[in-house]
């Protein structure tokens, strides 16, 4: 099937580590030509030199999305470099602390989660629509979490601001809709990689006196699947919302979870 994003101007927050070096990946090959914005940008422009290289339009630009300016800036680069935004893919954002509750969680550290993961997509919408507006096209994708469509104890912060985004989406959806913008949520459950690796498992494995890998298994066993999301999981779920095969779809919660939040 034909995603009909050859030539599509997509700005991708977080675009080089874990889920977001696949989505930046997937939509390099779909022939997207790309923004990718983000705070460290050593391994972004690694990965940009790599796009490049095969053949692919990238532009790159240091972005706190906690930051309104800088997103601001960010937009404006990319409309002079391109000259539209057709799409924005909101992968950046943190886990917050992990095992703590929301009594140990300090005020300090709730805050700079909501900040990262509900305020950044917020400042980066902010930031494209009005020349989506104008061109009368939009596809907005944010990275969410089952964790904001199901409670988990431990992780305060983190599903607060999950939660929050979904708000944030549905509101924005109905706001643009009238000018042919479609805003969706991709929830990923645990995504194999690093952070799950040696964050959410070696918690749970000192929690629980067992190998990391017993807890992998654990998590895993949790899916209707019975297997771990993957990035690749996620990217596709990105591609398919932020093409026009979705035309008919904005406003929802897209669970990629292998069954859990939903069942």
């Amino acid at each position: 099937m034909d995603l009909m994003l050859n030539d599509r101007v997509a700005v991708i927050t977080g675009p080089a580590k874990g889920m977001g070096a696949a989505v930046t990946r997937a939509f390099a090959e779909e022939g997207c030509r790309l923004a990718l914005l983000a705070r460290d940008l050593t391994a972004v422009e690694a990965l940009a030199d790599d796009l490049r290289s095969a053949g692919h339009a990238c532009l790159v630009a240091r972005v706190d999305v906690t930051r309104a300016k800088d997103c601001a800036r960010a937009a404006a680069a990319t409309l002079d470099a391109y000259g539209q935004i057709d799409i924005l893919v909101n992968v950046a954002g943190g886990t917050g602390t992990i095992g703590k509750s929301g009594v140990q969680t300090a005020p300090a550290e709730f805050d700079a989660t909501v900040a990262l993961n509900m305020g950044g997509c917020f400042n980066m919408i902010r930031a494209v629509l009005p020349a989506m507006i104008e061109q009368r096209y939009g596809k907005i994708v944010n990275v969410g979490g089952t964790f904001g469509m199901r409670g988990r104890a431990g992780r305060l912060a983190y599903s607060a601001s999950k939660w929050g985004l979904r708000g944030i989406t549905k509101s924005f959806a109905l706001e643009a809709g009238p000018f042919n913008i479609n805003v969706n949520c991709v929830a990923p459950g645990m995504v194999d990689g690093p952070r799950f690796r040696e964050k959410v498992c070696v918690d749970m494995a000192s929690r629980l006196g067992i190998s990391i890998e017993e807890a992998a298994r654990r998590h895993a066993e949790e899916y209707a699947l019975k297997r771990i999301t993957t990035d690749q999981d996620v990217a596709n779920a990105c591609l398919f919302l932020a093409s026009d095969v979705s035309r008919q779809v904005t406003g929802i919660d897209f669970p990629v979870d292998g069954g859990w939040a939903a069942l």
